[in-house]
């Protein structure tokens, strides 16, 4: 049976329906070809890829317009799977009306289905701004990558209760402000199962326990393919990374040993023609 494009209303029938729902990142064509023959429901092309894909230190320095590039080519590989375009630092942060102009860059550029942005109460007028305007939110909490060093670095949130009971409101003004669901990074479980029983929209969690509507992974993290740290909540279900070195090194040692390139990958000319040509 022919697979249905997936919207926000799919994914919102899914935690109605009690199905969990499933979300990687990826950052470029192949990658999302490969999630979306899988079936996976959601695709983040994620800020995480100014660090798993461009090197920087961190998620601040990738900019709208490297976002909308990765972006486009999710777009062209992955036909079924919602795809969320997650805002970069600072594309939201000053007014209301730069926030609506770049999450539209997001669907009219480079062809997403819905934006995704960091922060909660503080954040919940520009959520229902870009909501009015006809683009869908997913709000994330919790940890909040890109305002890291306010929250003194990667940690849990929500471990006492005057931090869970504000993970709490703002997953409820969230909700009331249109998102069409909640990202919760780093939260307790208890505190998760809370939040999604209290919520009509899905939650999904990385690092917030079963309990969520649904999960989300970096897709390098769960394949192994970036090595400079590894969370504690994400699951590496194989390291890609030693057999792609060892064929790396493979190819050089053939390449210098003369075993590489063999008559089998390389193109012949006739005899007869091949007397023709001048020395």
């Amino acid at each position: 049976m022919e697979r249905k494009k997936i919207t926000p209303v799919d994914i919102q029938a899914m935690k109605r329906e009690g199905r969990k729902i499933t979300m990687l990142t990826a950052y470029d064509y192949p990658m999302a070809l490969l999630e979306d023959r899988a079936g996976i429901d959601i695709i983040l092309v994620g800020d995480s890829l100014a660090m798993t894909v461009l090197g920087y230190e961190n998620t601040l320095p990738v900019t709208m317009d490297e976002m909308i590039h990765h972006t486009k080519a999710v777009a062209r590989g992955a036909k079924h799977a919602l795809i969320l375009g997650d805002m970069p630092f600072m594309s939201y942060n000053c007014s209301e009306r730069e926030a609506i102009l770049n999450a539209g860059r997001f669907m009219k550029e480079a062809g997403a289905d819905a934006v995704k942005l960091e922060g909660g109460v503080s954040v919940k007028e520009t959520v229902r701004a870009i909501v009015k305007a006809g683009i869908p939110v997913m709000g994330h909490i919790g940890l909040t990558p890109q305002t890291i060093s306010m929250l003194g670095g990667f940690k849990v949130q929500g471990k006492d209760a005057k931090g869970a009971q504000k993970i709490i409101d703002d997953a409820l003004q969230l909700e009331e402000a249109g998102a069409f669901s909640v990202l919760l990074e780093a939260v307790p479980a208890p505190i998760a199962k809370m939040v999604t029983e209290r919520l009509s929209v899905p939650t999904i969690g990385i690092g917030a326990g079963v309990h969520c509507d649904g999960q989300v992974l970096v897709v390098h993290d769960m394949l192994g393919l970036f090595d400079r740290f590894t969370p504690k909540f994400a699951k590496r279900y194989i390291n890609l990374s030693e057999p792609i070195l060892k064929a790396f090194e493979s190819y050089i040692d053939e390449v210098r040993s003369g075993a590489f390139p063999t008559d089998q990958h390389s193109f012949h000319i006739d005899e007869k023609e091949l007397s023709k040509i001048e020395a």
